[in-house]
């Protein structure tokens, strides 16, 4: 498997007392269940380490996209604006793409440097009248960021407002997760506990999880979350909704076949006539790659062994729930 020198797929730039505990923690989960590795200052830098350097690291060599949150007293931090020279020189020396989203502000008065853009600018001219040249860079950075295309608040729903952003970004990355909401709720427990399960092993080891419950406790969505966060691991990876009401159908299963085909081998699925050539099939897509399996709302493990087969042609590392 070809693996990308990035180490993250965003970095997520922002004034730590205007949103950290709000807006960009929402973003930021977000964007890690939807399966978004990201960088956030915070989470990511270990204790001991500097953390200038760190930050120029994953800007510079470990992330694919900035998201940049423009709030009221972003200017205020010379730190922020430190971040934005890196992160605009980078851009233009390489493919790495900036997402600005402007929060409790407009793009021209970011562009401009008014309201509380020029009282920040104002307090830095006179702290820094020796380096007059830096003050100049933030300003130039500032107006080139909000010129890009982005994402304007304002008195936009901020749930809304979230997923737009998750989605802009995946479709910058190419990613191929699923959706789901922004909000849930008593989810994380479990959730890591079934990425504990998924990682103990590495690469050694084919294992089966079965996620178990009455209808509407929201199984769908944790497997959703948990495909999400390890589809960057796996060689290959599946999504299968609906397999029990799909298999009943007319010709579901052999749907459900090719579909999974498909999604391992990235589009360059093989023509498929019936159940039983569909089994050879996926074991021979399967049986040479790590691959991450979900089969969603399956009835009983007869229709399992009609969709794989009944012996377990997986690759070790491959795991299935």
């Amino acid at each position: 498997m070809a693996v990308s020198q990035c180490t993250y797929h965003v970095f997520l730039s922002f004034r730590g007392e205007d949103t950290r505990r709000n807006f960009t923690d929402h973003l930021y989960t977000a964007l890690v269940r939807a399966g978004i590795h990201t960088f956030r200052d915070d989470e990511e830098i270990e204790r001991g380490k500097n953390i200038e350097d760190e930050i120029e690291n994953a800007i510079l060599h470990k992330s694919r996209v900035s998201v940049i949150v423009f709030s009221k007293n972003y200017a205020s931090s010379t730190w922020c604006l430190d971040e934005l020279v890196k992160i605009v020189d980078h851009m233009k020396s390489s493919e790495h793409v900036v997402l600005p989203v402007f929060y409790d502000v407009d793009p021209g008065q970011v562009k401009k440097q008014t309201g509380s853009y020029a009282e920040a600018f104002a307090r830095h001219e006179e702290s820094f009248r020796s380096e007059l040249n830096m003050v100049h860079k933030w300003r130039a950075a500032l107006k080139e960021v909000a010129d890009l295309a982005g994402m304007v608040l304002r008195d936009r729903h901020e749930s809304q407002s979230i997923q737009d952003i998750v989605n802009q970004v995946q479709n910058k990355l190419h990613l191929s997760a699923l959706y789901v909401p922004p909000y849930l709720v008593g989810v994380d427990t479990l959730i890591t506990r079934i990425n504990w399960w998924l990682n103990q092993d590495g690469h050694t080891k084919v294992g089966i999880a079965t996620i178990c419950g009455i209808g509407g406790i929201g199984k769908t969505t944790i497997a959703k979350v948990v495909y999400n966060q390890n589809i960057h691991g796996f060689e290959g990876h599946s999504f299968l909704a609906n397999v029990r009401e799909t298999s009943r159908d007319c010709n579901g299963l052999l749907r459900l076949q090719r579909q999974l085909i498909s999604d391992i081998l990235k589009g360059k699925a093989h023509k498929i006539y019936n159940t039983d050539n569909g089994i050879n099939r996926i074991k021979e897509a399967v049986c040479c790659r790590r691959v991450l399996l979900v089969l969603d709302d399956v009835e009983d493990l007869e229709t399992v062994r009609k969709l794989i087969g009944s012996q377990g042609p997986f690759h070790p590392g491959s795991k299935s729930s």
